[in-house]
């Protein structure tokens, strides 16, 4: 599901733009191959609500291709590249053979493969436009505000208020913003916070951005420019808002001083001799500005920005954390966010908002997130269930346990429950309900000794007896009701002194008792009214992503055949009468609609039903076979696509690939 600080520095000058792309966010729906929906497109606004304006500063501007036409008369998204159309001494000089060196055209590279795979399951036009989107970030951050703190029209107003008091407006876009009530037509401006137009989304705001943007990277006149190579996740997460770390630096040009300035390329990944894929560049190279140097050729047209050294050549690759590089000019200039009205709002990918929403949890029932870090999709269950239900969160890595809790902690939600436990491992077996009255059983006597002050008693054969820290006693047994005869269970006084340590500390900065996560066995069949599975997946829909050559034709075989055993766990843990929703970040049919025709095929007491809020598109019809028929998949009817969401990154939506299915659960068979 990053976040930085809503400050963002942004430069203005340039050569040539890179081709821009759709202007976003506008209401419109995903296609699937050789067809299209289109509903009804809302306004983005009412007249009468107050909204941030963006207004462009009169800086000189060169020459550049037309903007694509705004549809329903929006205004479009503002260029600001504010180039001047008199080059500069340095730049008349550049060879012209670098002309295009200094811009941002990246072209997504897969294995020829895949890349035949796609183009079946596509259509070549169409998969060819959805590469390039994801080789780009989407034009806008998504905002959902957690409606048990705050309102949708008081968060609008006080991120007016933030950039007005604190003067954030100085690093948004280096424009001015001003409060403007709808009807006025201002020459170039745009609206910096709009509610979100889908219906069912009141509680979602856009925070619109702008690119691509032609920058001006020319050095002091006869000097080369000062250059940082960064690795490709470095780039993705600058290009997305963030600053340009130290363990992100690749290499540097010699004689970099504090607080020079600094054009910033990535180096991707290139075919090697045995086939594979490596970057080629031992950290910590030295750059000359020469055609010799490493990449050169091949970071032609992959320059994300310049900025200002934060430390020298030295330093950068001495120490081991901290800023490298403070981005001042951006290829996409998106407003970021750190410790902005915290608990109030996150910063949420529209289709994972969708995806909670379609899920349509009620209060008071039990749900199941199964792969739930970071948390965002569980905290927006518990708020759509106004904190009344339980919510049970999982997660197999410790970490991501204790993220899922602060962010909960944050947002002052009590009814999520994480635990640490493995989703394949999510069914506890019919057979351990005796072992798990045990547990229970222990758990009441933990209890009942955190709720004493003094020294710690239990009853030995109806004696009693102190266990305090000190004592090296090995087990205690718990006293027996003689009206209710239970056998006698015993406790260990190791695990005793454990909890009394435990209980002494208090609980922990995240309210999870000194930092520890609790662990789960697993749940018995049929426990939860409704199960979100957003699984694990080659996530090949993220954006925006700059290398794609790491998947193969078996590495999906094996995210998919991953996938359905997850979603067999979920079918045996919903209740009958229950719903499943399972939804992926990536534009593999195969882990898609392949999927939805196995959990269909397999299980004849599910059925697809619609979803709403409906934003995608419909999915991919029919079947795919490659390679000889060594290569088959069968996907979706026509009415059973009509059912999914599938969200096209190339659509104007300007979203995320991504996708999402609804099922109902009837009674299962004996």
């Amino acid at each position: 599901m990053v976040k930085d600080s809503l400050m963002t520095s942004f430069g203005s000058k340039g050569q040539s733009p890179a081709k821009p792309l759709p202007p976003s966010p506008i209401p419109a729906a995903s296609s699937a191959r050789l067809r299209q929906a289109s509903p009804l497109q809302p306004p983005l606004f009412h007249s009468s609500t107050p909204r941030l304006v963006l207004s462009i500063s009169p800086l000189p501007r060169s020459p550049s291709p037309p903007h694509p036409p705004s549809p329903r008369g929006r205004p479009p998204s503002p260029r600001m590249d504010s180039s001047s159309s008199s080059p500069s001494p340095s730049a008349a000089a550049a060879p012209a053979a670098d002309a295009g060196r200094y811009t941002f055209s990246p072209k997504l590279r897969w294995q020829p493969e895949v890349e035949e795979y796609f183009a079946a399951a596509y259509g070549r036009d169409r998969f060819a436009r959805i590469s390039e989107a994801l080789a780009h970030p989407s034009r806008y951050s998504c905002i959902r505000v957690n409606t048990l703190k705050s309102s949708t029209d008081a968060v609008m107003h006080k991120l007016m208020d933030l950039v007005c008091e604190n003067g954030l407006s100085d690093g948004i876009n280096g424009v001015e913003i001003v409060e403007q009530n709808g009807g006025d037509q201002p020459h170039e401006q745009s609206s910096l916070v709009q509610k979100c137009p889908y219906a069912g989304l009141e509680n979602v705001l856009f925070v619109q951005g702008s690119g691509p943007h032609v920058l001006n990277y020319n050095s002091q006149p006869n000097q080369s420019v000062k250059e940082v190579i960064v690795s490709r996740k470095c780039a993705e997460s600058v290009l997305r808002g963030a600053q340009v770390f130290v363990p992100g630096v690749l290499a540097c040009s010699s004689h970099v001083e504090k607080g020079d300035k600094v054009a910033v390329s990535v180096a991707v990944e290139q075919p090697v001799k045995d086939g594979g894929w490596a970057v080629g560049i031992t950290r910590g190279t030295v750059l000359q500005g020469l055609q010799s140097d490493v990449h050169y050729e091949e970071r032609k047209g992959l320059y994300i920005g310049q900025g200002t050294a934060a430390m020298s050549r030295s330093g950068i690759f001495r120490v081991l954390h901290g800023i490298a590089v403070e981005m001042t000019e951006r290829v996409y200039k998106l407003p970021s966010f750190n410790d902005v009205l915290e608990g109030e709002i996150f910063l949420q990918n529209l289709p994972s908002v969708v995806a909670a929403c379609v899920l349509d949890p009620q209060p008071g029932e039990r749900i199941l997130d199964m792969c739930a870090a970071p948390g965002g999709k569980t905290t927006a269950i518990g708020i759509l269930m106004r904190d009344k239900g339980e919510v049970v969160a999982l997660d197999r890595s410790h970490n991501k346990v204790m993220d899922i809790l602060k962010l909960a902690s944050e947002m002052d939600l009590n009814c999520i429950k994480a635990y640490k436990l493995d989703a394949l491992k999510s069914v506890r077996k019919t057979e351990e309900a005796t072992i798990v009255e045990m547990v229970n059983s222990h758990c009441e006597a933990i209890k009942t000794l955190a709720e004493d002050s003094g020294p710690c008693h239990v009853t030995v054969d109806g004696t009693a007896t102190n266990v305090n820290e000190e004592s090296s006693t090995t087990t205690v047994v718990q006293s027996v009701d003689e009206q209710n005869p239970e056998p006698k269970r015993y406790v260990s006084k190791a695990e005793l002194r454990k909890n009394l340590r435990r209980m002494k500390n208090g609980p922990g900065r995240n309210n999870c008792s000194g930092g520890r996560v609790e662990k789960s066995k697993g749940f018995f069949p049929n426990s939860f009214d409704r199960v979100l599975l957003d699984a694990p997946c080659s996530a090949l829909g993220l954006r925006p992503r700059l290398f794609a050559g790491e998947e193969t034709l078996e590495s999906l075989k094996t995210h998919a055949k991953y996938q359905r055993r997850m979603f067999d766990q979920a079918v045996k843990l919903v209740s009958p009468g229950g719903v499943i929703v399972y939804s992926t970040c990536t534009i593999n049919p195969g882990e898609n609609e392949a999927l939805v025709r196995y959990a269909l095929d397999t299980y004849k007491f599910l059925s697809l039903v619609s979803q709403h809020p409906k934003v995608g598109g419909p999915g991919i019809v029919g079947s795919c076979e490659l390679f000889n028929k060594t290569y088959t998949e069968k996907w979706l009817t026509e009415h059973e696509a009509e059912l999914v969401q599938r969200f096209d990154p190339s659509s104007p939506v300007d979203t995320i690939g991504f996708f999402i299915a609804k099922f109902n659960v009837g009674e299962k068979e004996v």
